[in-house]
Protein backbone atom coordinates (compact mmCIF):
# COMPACT_ATOMS: atom_id res chain seq x y z
CA UNK A 1 0.00 0.00 0.00
CA UNK A 2 1.17 3.01 -0.93
CA UNK A 3 2.54 5.96 1.40
CA UNK A 4 -0.30 8.79 -0.42
CA UNK A 5 -3.28 6.19 -0.05
CA UNK A 6 -5.75 7.30 3.24
CA UNK A 7 -5.92 3.45 4.65
CA UNK A 8 -2.13 3.93 5.07
CA UNK A 9 -1.02 4.28 8.34
CA UNK A 10 2.60 6.78 8.66
CA UNK A 11 4.54 7.64 12.13
CA UNK A 12 5.67 11.22 12.02
CA UNK A 13 8.28 11.71 14.79
CA UNK A 14 8.39 14.91 16.50
CA UNK A 15 10.40 17.43 14.79
CA UNK A 16 9.88 15.84 11.56
CA UNK A 17 9.32 17.32 7.90
CA UNK A 18 5.65 18.38 8.03
CA UNK A 19 5.50 18.19 11.44
CA UNK A 20 2.97 20.88 12.92
CA UNK A 21 4.78 23.95 14.40
CA UNK A 22 1.54 24.54 16.52
CA UNK A 23 1.82 21.39 18.35
CA UNK A 24 5.17 23.14 19.65
CA UNK A 25 3.26 25.91 22.13
CA UNK A 26 2.00 22.87 24.13
CA UNK A 27 3.79 22.46 27.33
CA UNK A 28 4.32 18.85 26.61
CA UNK A 29 3.89 18.19 22.82
CA UNK A 30 3.54 14.82 21.50
CA UNK A 31 6.76 12.66 21.08
CA UNK A 32 5.57 11.76 17.65
CA UNK A 33 2.10 11.21 15.84
CA UNK A 34 0.40 8.57 13.62
CA UNK A 35 -1.35 9.68 11.06
CA UNK A 36 -4.25 8.48 8.34
CA UNK A 37 -5.19 10.40 5.39
CA UNK A 38 -4.29 12.69 2.85
CA UNK A 39 -5.00 16.14 4.77
CA UNK A 40 -1.31 16.86 5.86
CA UNK A 41 0.70 19.28 7.01
CA UNK A 42 -2.89 20.10 8.53
CA UNK A 43 -3.73 23.75 6.98
CA UNK A 44 -3.08 26.96 9.57
CA UNK A 45 -6.64 27.79 8.43
CA UNK A 46 -8.35 25.27 10.81
CA UNK A 47 -11.26 25.85 13.68
CA UNK A 48 -12.17 22.72 16.09
CA UNK A 49 -15.71 22.53 16.88
CA UNK A 50 -16.57 20.33 19.66
CA UNK A 51 -19.38 19.49 22.19
CA UNK A 52 -21.42 16.53 24.38
CA UNK A 53 -21.75 13.57 23.02
CA UNK A 54 -25.35 13.51 24.40
CA UNK A 55 -26.18 16.16 22.59
CA UNK A 56 -29.96 17.87 21.20
CA UNK A 57 -30.81 17.69 17.98
CA UNK A 58 -30.78 21.82 17.65
CA UNK A 59 -27.16 21.52 19.24
CA UNK A 60 -26.36 19.01 16.42
CA UNK A 61 -28.21 21.19 14.07
CA UNK A 62 -25.87 23.99 14.85
CA UNK A 63 -22.49 22.01 14.77
CA UNK A 64 -23.45 20.62 11.36
CA UNK A 65 -24.09 23.82 9.93
CA UNK A 66 -21.35 25.28 11.10
CA UNK A 67 -19.14 22.79 9.59
CA UNK A 68 -20.75 22.80 6.43
CA UNK A 69 -20.18 27.01 6.21
CA UNK A 70 -16.11 26.53 7.67
CA UNK A 71 -15.70 23.68 4.78
CA UNK A 72 -17.41 26.11 2.27
CA UNK A 73 -15.10 28.90 3.20
CA UNK A 74 -12.12 26.74 3.05
CA UNK A 75 -11.68 26.15 6.35
CA UNK A 76 -10.81 22.85 7.89
CA UNK A 77 -12.66 21.67 10.55
CA UNK A 78 -11.13 20.20 13.61
CA UNK A 79 -12.63 17.23 15.79
CA UNK A 80 -12.40 14.26 18.45
CA UNK A 81 -14.78 12.22 15.73
CA UNK A 82 -17.25 11.32 19.23
CA UNK A 83 -21.03 10.95 18.97
CA UNK A 84 -22.94 13.88 19.43
CA UNK A 85 -21.46 17.63 18.44
CA UNK A 86 -17.86 16.04 17.27
CA UNK A 87 -19.41 13.90 14.54
CA UNK A 88 -22.49 16.24 13.23
CA UNK A 89 -19.41 18.69 12.75
CA UNK A 90 -17.52 16.55 10.61
CA UNK A 91 -20.26 15.38 8.56
CA UNK A 92 -21.24 18.77 7.90
CA UNK A 93 -18.18 19.70 6.46
CA UNK A 94 -17.77 16.40 4.37
CA UNK A 95 -21.22 17.25 3.24
CA UNK A 96 -19.62 20.72 1.94
CA UNK A 97 -16.82 18.88 0.22
CA UNK A 98 -14.28 19.48 2.29
CA UNK A 99 -11.31 18.09 4.24
CA UNK A 100 -11.51 17.76 8.33
CA UNK A 101 -9.60 16.08 10.94
CA UNK A 102 -10.05 13.97 13.29
CA UNK A 103 -7.95 14.06 16.31
CA UNK A 104 -8.59 10.27 18.53
CA UNK A 105 -8.02 9.02 21.78
CA UNK A 106 -7.21 5.73 20.39
CA UNK A 107 -4.84 4.41 17.96
CA UNK A 108 -5.88 5.42 14.13
CA UNK A 109 -6.92 1.76 13.21
CA UNK A 110 -8.78 1.52 15.97
CA UNK A 111 -12.74 2.74 15.77
CA UNK A 112 -14.37 4.67 18.26
CA UNK A 113 -17.26 4.75 18.96
CA UNK A 114 -18.45 1.75 17.43
CA UNK A 115 -21.13 2.44 14.64
CA UNK A 116 -18.66 5.46 12.90
CA UNK A 117 -16.82 3.08 10.93
CA UNK A 118 -18.43 5.05 7.99
CA UNK A 119 -17.62 8.43 9.02
CA UNK A 120 -13.81 7.15 10.29
CA UNK A 121 -12.84 6.15 6.76
CA UNK A 122 -14.84 9.00 5.45
CA UNK A 123 -12.71 11.43 7.41
CA UNK A 124 -9.96 9.51 6.14
CA UNK A 125 -10.52 9.59 2.54
CA UNK A 126 -11.20 13.51 2.34
CA UNK A 127 -9.09 14.42 5.45
CA UNK A 128 -7.17 12.84 7.72
CA UNK A 129 -7.54 11.27 10.82
CA UNK A 130 -4.46 11.52 13.91
CA UNK A 131 -3.71 10.43 17.29
CA UNK A 132 -0.11 10.61 19.47
CA UNK A 133 -0.79 6.75 20.62
CA UNK A 134 0.77 3.80 18.25
CA UNK A 135 -1.83 1.83 16.34
CA UNK A 136 -3.73 -0.71 18.26
CA UNK A 137 -4.18 1.53 21.50
CA UNK A 138 -8.00 0.49 22.71
CA UNK A 139 -9.49 3.84 23.67
CA UNK A 140 -9.41 5.19 28.01
CA UNK A 141 -10.59 7.23 29.59
CA UNK A 142 -8.19 9.18 30.61
CA UNK A 143 -6.25 9.80 27.06
CA UNK A 144 -9.01 12.13 25.86
CA UNK A 145 -8.51 14.92 28.09
CA UNK A 146 -4.85 14.70 26.67
CA UNK A 147 -5.70 14.21 22.95
CA UNK A 148 -7.91 17.38 23.79
CA UNK A 149 -4.71 19.74 23.92
CA UNK A 150 -3.77 18.74 20.42
CA UNK A 151 -7.30 19.73 19.11
CA UNK A 152 -6.74 22.82 20.66
CA UNK A 153 -3.37 23.62 19.46
CA UNK A 154 -3.97 22.44 16.02
CA UNK A 155 -7.07 25.25 15.67
CA UNK A 156 -6.94 29.18 15.74
CA UNK A 157 -10.12 29.08 17.53
CA UNK A 158 -12.27 26.50 19.13
CA UNK A 159 -16.26 26.45 19.33
CA UNK A 160 -17.88 24.77 22.10
CA UNK A 161 -21.70 24.21 20.88
CA UNK A 162 -22.90 22.37 23.79
CA UNK A 163 -21.38 21.22 27.07
CA UNK A 164 -22.50 20.04 30.24
CA UNK A 165 -20.77 21.48 33.67
CA UNK A 166 -18.31 18.39 33.23
CA UNK A 167 -18.27 17.64 29.74
CA UNK A 168 -14.70 17.11 27.95
CA UNK A 169 -14.74 19.82 25.55
CA UNK A 170 -14.30 22.22 28.49
CA UNK A 171 -11.51 20.70 28.76
CA UNK A 172 -10.21 21.55 25.26
CA UNK A 173 -11.66 25.23 26.14
CA UNK A 174 -8.89 25.74 28.72
CA UNK A 175 -6.10 24.60 26.65
CA UNK A 176 -7.02 26.80 23.99
CA UNK A 177 -7.48 29.79 26.22
CA UNK A 178 -3.70 28.80 27.70
CA UNK A 179 -2.38 28.68 24.26
CA UNK A 180 -4.37 31.96 23.56
CA UNK A 181 -6.34 30.55 20.98
CA UNK A 182 -10.14 32.31 20.87
CA UNK A 183 -12.48 30.51 22.23
CA UNK A 184 -16.07 30.63 21.22
CA UNK A 185 -19.79 28.91 22.74
CA UNK A 186 -23.20 28.78 21.66
CA UNK A 187 -25.70 30.26 24.08
CA UNK A 188 -28.68 28.13 25.06
CA UNK A 189 -30.87 27.65 27.76
CA UNK A 190 -30.20 28.04 31.15
CA UNK A 191 -32.80 25.23 31.76
CA UNK A 192 -30.72 22.73 29.27
CA UNK A 193 -28.18 20.62 30.94
CA UNK A 194 -26.01 20.81 27.98
CA UNK A 195 -25.93 24.03 27.96
CA UNK A 196 -24.57 24.98 31.44
CA UNK A 197 -21.11 24.53 30.09
CA UNK A 198 -21.23 26.82 27.15
CA UNK A 199 -23.39 29.52 28.91
CA UNK A 200 -20.62 29.08 31.82
CA UNK A 201 -17.67 29.59 29.67
CA UNK A 202 -19.48 32.85 27.60
CA UNK A 203 -20.01 34.55 31.14
CA UNK A 204 -16.37 33.95 32.15
CA UNK A 205 -15.33 35.61 28.51
CA UNK A 206 -15.78 33.36 25.56
CA UNK A 207 -17.75 35.01 22.35
CA UNK A 208 -20.60 34.71 21.65
CA UNK A 209 -21.33 32.64 18.60
CA UNK A 210 -24.86 33.23 17.21
CA UNK A 211 -23.82 33.51 13.79
CA UNK A 212 -20.65 32.73 11.15
CA UNK A 213 -19.89 36.40 11.05
CA UNK A 214 -19.15 36.37 15.04
CA UNK A 215 -15.77 33.71 14.25
CA UNK A 216 -14.99 36.31 11.27
CA UNK A 217 -14.65 39.13 13.74
CA UNK A 218 -13.20 37.17 16.63
CA UNK A 219 -10.82 35.41 14.33
CA UNK A 220 -9.67 37.76 11.35
CA UNK A 221 -7.16 35.50 10.14
CA UNK A 222 -9.68 32.89 9.21
CA UNK A 223 -9.99 35.24 6.21
CA UNK A 224 -13.57 34.31 6.45
CA UNK A 225 -15.77 36.12 4.34
CA UNK A 226 -18.41 33.69 3.06
CA UNK A 227 -21.40 34.11 0.90
CA UNK A 228 -24.95 33.61 2.75
CA UNK A 229 -25.93 30.13 1.58
CA UNK A 230 -29.32 30.55 -0.30
CA UNK A 231 -32.07 27.98 0.73
CA UNK A 232 -35.17 27.32 -1.18
CA UNK A 233 -35.90 25.54 -4.05
CA UNK A 234 -34.64 22.12 -3.68
CA UNK A 235 -32.31 22.75 -0.92
CA UNK A 236 -33.07 20.30 2.04
CA UNK A 237 -35.13 21.47 5.28
CA UNK A 238 -33.65 21.47 8.74
CA UNK A 239 -33.39 18.02 10.13
CA UNK A 240 -34.70 18.82 13.82
CA UNK A 241 -38.96 19.53 13.58
CA UNK A 242 -38.35 21.78 15.89
CA UNK A 243 -36.28 24.22 13.46
CA UNK A 244 -38.81 23.61 10.65
CA UNK A 245 -41.51 24.05 12.43
CA UNK A 246 -40.42 27.85 12.96
CA UNK A 247 -39.24 27.75 9.63
CA UNK A 248 -42.66 27.53 8.76
CA UNK A 249 -43.90 29.92 10.74
CA UNK A 250 -42.05 32.54 9.27
CA UNK A 251 -44.20 33.33 5.95
CA UNK A 252 -43.83 37.31 4.46
CA UNK A 253 -44.00 39.12 7.63
CA UNK A 254 -40.68 39.62 9.98
CA UNK A 255 -41.64 38.35 13.55
CA UNK A 256 -39.72 39.18 16.66
CA UNK A 257 -38.46 35.72 18.57
CA UNK A 258 -41.42 36.24 21.20
CA UNK A 259 -43.96 35.89 19.09
CA UNK A 260 -42.11 32.84 17.73
CA UNK A 261 -42.20 31.48 21.15
CA UNK A 262 -45.80 32.30 21.88
CA UNK A 263 -46.87 30.37 18.66
CA UNK A 264 -45.02 27.55 19.45
CA UNK A 265 -45.11 27.13 23.15
CA UNK A 266 -41.21 26.79 24.00
CA UNK A 267 -39.54 28.88 26.10
CA UNK A 268 -37.98 32.33 24.90
CA UNK A 269 -34.46 30.48 25.27
CA UNK A 270 -35.31 27.32 23.60
CA UNK A 271 -36.33 29.55 20.33
CA UNK A 272 -33.05 31.45 20.76
CA UNK A 273 -31.23 28.39 20.14
CA UNK A 274 -33.27 26.95 17.62
CA UNK A 275 -33.17 30.43 15.55
CA UNK A 276 -29.35 30.01 16.13
CA UNK A 277 -29.44 27.28 14.26
CA UNK A 278 -31.33 28.43 11.72
CA UNK A 279 -29.58 31.20 10.68
CA UNK A 280 -26.14 29.72 11.03
CA UNK A 281 -27.71 27.52 8.06
CA UNK A 282 -28.54 30.19 5.99
CA UNK A 283 -32.40 29.58 6.38
CA UNK A 284 -32.82 32.61 8.46
CA UNK A 285 -31.58 36.24 9.28
CA UNK A 286 -32.07 38.92 11.91
CA UNK A 287 -32.95 42.40 11.19
CA UNK A 288 -32.63 45.67 12.71
CA UNK A 289 -35.02 45.64 16.07
CA UNK A 290 -34.48 41.57 17.00
CA UNK A 291 -37.12 40.66 13.97
CA UNK A 292 -36.35 37.30 12.24
CA UNK A 293 -37.01 36.88 8.58
CA UNK A 294 -36.54 34.26 6.17
CA UNK A 295 -33.04 34.61 4.18
CA UNK A 296 -33.44 36.63 1.32
CA UNK A 297 -37.14 37.70 3.15
CA UNK A 298 -38.47 41.34 4.00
Amino acid sequence: MSATTPRCVLRLPRGAPGWPAALEHLHEPPAELWRRGRLWPPPVAAVAVVGARAATLSGMEVARELGRELAAAGVVVISGLARGIDAAAHRGALEAGGPTLAVLGCGVDVCYPRGHERLLEAVCDAGAVISEDPPGTEPAGWRFPRRNRLIAALALAVVVVEAGERSGALSTARHAADLGREVLAVPGSVLSPQSRGTNRLIRDGAVPLLELDDLASAVPELGLNPPRPRRGGGARAPDDPALRALLELLGDDPLHPDQLAEATGARASEVAVRLCALELGGWVATLPGGRITRAGGR
